[in-house]
């Protein structure tokens, strides 16, 4: 091992930016810090009910900022001046335009009150029109460019949101040279980049959220993109031809973000990747288990030998990539669409009356009841009997992720009547998004991949006990609950250990820097016979739900 022995990971999540000062050589924690992001707190650039999601990149700079000079003040100069690598992690697909310098729009002055000209966040579904578009090419191309993303393309991934962007503003078409991921962008940024035509593309978001795949040599031919339509064609050729693994270095940090963090221009900056794959890795995943990073939506992630994915293809994922969570090994990734969004969705609704009365008697009742009716409810569900005829609920409230993307599809809540709680409710809730994620899994173990284990990581998997024993039960599978809740910067402090030659891969360095398990959940089995009629039941709903939706489409 090397001297640079200090590393820092920093998690760009949903809500705020996350950093994680840690010692590669022991594996410990030195510090980490939360830093809400600004713009976004106040609900700027945002409109839920067209399924609008807009961060700016000022968010993401001043979020960094905060979040690294916090764990720096936390230790002493020594510690300072032996950071060796810093590595990110970010959601995805969350992409933006930049210029021809790589210069994000927003940050321009003509564009920077423009929602179009920001980062379009992942749960975006502004895109469906475009995304059904690509299927229905992809469907009728005999080439297969959708195979290795389940069969279905999303409105939530790159092509779909660049094209719905260059449509709807002609401004940002003008001046738009190139279609970037958030996770590809802050490397190029950290580094001092000023030639678009240079950035670093992470296999993880190319093959998952873009159709990359070295199967195709790349992108799929440049004619796909411009049949769907001719304003693509440009930027599939602007791609680039290389991407890469985020064990590898995006190059050394600039001397302008080296003094506005108080670190050296010798500290490496890994290649960045999507947050939940490299949480999966800060989790210790491993081969055949499916790693759960619950918290606003979910990832289901899995790990499998390239050998055993020879011809095997499954329908309905978000993607299958040779080396996007693991060097060596094919990732595959799925997930919901909401989880924790379901429950905070609850939460407000219970609490609108408190909030539109500005009394300050009712303003203090809403920030107690802000912070606590969550706990409250899980509380009180936990406590509740469930019977065959107990509320039921669909997960689908920011559509369907997997399996087999419908964003367009909605939740639901029903079996009430005039007895019925609301823990009761939250109850149905909770229960659906179990189902949801036994969705995915049984749509996994059909295609033929053995499932063995469920790890679970993420805020959702720490705080709430109750959900996690449904997820046991409903499941039938032991979960393992995660030591830490940071476990992307964790999983970025790894990949950054790598980047800065403290380890010769992620694995060894997870094996050294892993905290383990807080828990292990195991099944009650006396439910089991129960949840099956249950979730036959969210099955047949289900249906009935899908085949309204797209009886309404068509």
């Amino acid at each position: 091992m090397n001297e640079n022995r200090y590393v820092i990971g920093v998690d760009f999540g949903t809500d705020s930016v996350r950093a994680m000062l840690m010692d590669a050589h022991n594996g410990k924690i030195l510090s980490s810090s939360i830093c809400p992001y600004e713009r976004w707190q106040k609900g700027l650039y945002c409109h839920a009910g067209s399924s609008q999601f807009r961060q700016h990149p000022l968010d993401y700079i001043e979020g960094l900022t905060s979040a690294v000079k916090i764990c720096l003040q936390a230790v002493d100069q020594e510690v300072r001046q032996g950071v060796g690598a810093l590595s990110m992690a970010m959601t995805g697909s969350t992409p933006v335009a930049v210029n021809e310098q790589g210069t994000a729009l927003a940050l321009l002055e003509s564009f920077n009150e423009n929602p179009n000209a920001m980062f379009i966040l992942w749960k975006d579904h502004t895109a469906i029109r475009e995304a059904s578009e690509i299927n229905a090419l992809g469907k009728k191309d005999n080439r297969g460019y959708l195979k290795y993303v389940g069969g279905i393309y999303s409105s939530e991934w790159y092509w779909a949101k660049l094209l719905h962007v260059l449509r709807e503003d002609p401004a940002i078409r003008a001046a738009c040279y190139t279609w970037v991921e958030h996770s590809d962008w802050m490397p190029f940024l950290l580094t001092g980049g000023n030639d678009a035509s240079q950035i670093k593309r992470n296999v993880c978001a190319a093959g998952h959220k873009a159709l990359w795949s070295p199967v195709f040599d790349g992108l799929p031919d440049t004619d796909f993109f411009s049949a769907i339509d001719p304003m693509l064609g440009i930027y599939a050729e602007r791609f680039g031809d290389r991407v890469y693994t985020a064990v590898e270095s995006a190059g050394y940090l600039c001397q302008e973000w080296a003094e506005r963090l108080g670190l050296s221009t010798a500290v490496q900056i890994g290649i960045g990747s999507i947050d939940a794959h490299v949480g999966a890795v800060g989790g210790e995943i491993k081969p055949y288990y499916i790693s759960k990073v619950i918290g606003t939506s979910t990832c289901d992630m899995m790990v499998v030998p390239k050998a055993e994915m020879e011809g095997v293809f499954v329908e309905g994922i978000c993607g299958q990539v040779e080396d996007s969570i693991i060097p060596g090994m094919v990732g595959l990734e799925a997930g919901q669409s909401a989880f924790g969004d379901v429950f905070s969705w609850f939460k407000e609704l219970l609490l609108w009356p408190a909030k539109i009365n500005s009394a300050a008697d009712f303003s203090h009742l809403y920030e107690h009841l802000e912070g606590e009716l969550l706990k409250e409810l899980n509380h009180a569900a936990a406590q509740l009997p469930i019977h065959i005829d107990s509320p039921f609920a669909l997960d689908w409230f920011n559509g369907r992720r997997t399996p087999d993307a419908a964003p367009t599809l909605k939740g639901l809540i029903g079996g009430l009547s005039l007895g019925t709680t609301a823990p009761a409710i939250f109850s149905a809730l909770v229960e659906a998004t179990c189902f949801g994620s036994r969705a995915i899994m049984e749509r996994i173990e059909n295609e033929g991949i053995q499932v063995e284990g469920i790890h679970a990581i993420g805020g959702i998997a720490n705080k709430s006990p109750f959900a996690m024993q449904m997820m046991a039960d409903i499941l039938n599978r032991p979960i393992h609950i995660a030591a830490t809740e940071q476990v992307c910067a964790l999983g970025a402090c790894m990949f950054a250990a790598v980047v800065g030659k403290s380890y010769n891969s992620v694995t060894e360095a997870a094996a050294q820097m892993g905290k383990g398990d807080k828990e292990i959940v195991q099944p009650r089995t006396e439910y089991r016979a129960l949840f099956d009629s249950r979730y036959a039941q969210y099955l047949r709903y289900g249906r009935v739900q899908s085949d309204r939706d797209n009886s309404v489409q068509t």
